[in-house]
């Protein structure tokens, strides 16, 4: 992924834990959606994992909801991949 992309997992796990803060606080998408200056649709989107919002939306929301942004990103990690052996026979030099 470029950091332009959409990763799937990240996307649906968000969204889930969107959902479950949103039905605690007891709103509907469009209440929800008023609060922090969105439309209805862009919480569905990000419900649904097909968006992503970017930082400053995430915050509003978490706002409206009344929970810290982590609550929306509970159980969210990226970790980088590790370092590409290098090829059978390659020697790393250094200069001295």
């Amino acid at each position: 992924m470029d950091g332009r992309g959409r990763d799937e997992a990240t996307a649906l796990a968000l969204g889930k834990n969107l959902v479950k803060a949103r039905r605690r606080a007891g709103l509907s998408q469009e209440k929800l959606a008023t609060r922090c200056l969105l439309h209805r649709t862009e919480i569905g989107n990000i419900e649904n994992g097909r968006r992503i919002p970017r930082v400053d939306t995430m915050i509003r929301i978490a706002g409206a909801l009344e929970v810290k942004a982590d609550v929306l990103l509970s159980g969210i990690e990226w970790l980088p991949p590790p370092p590409a052996d290098p090829p059978v026979g390659f020697v790393l030099q250094f200069p001295a």
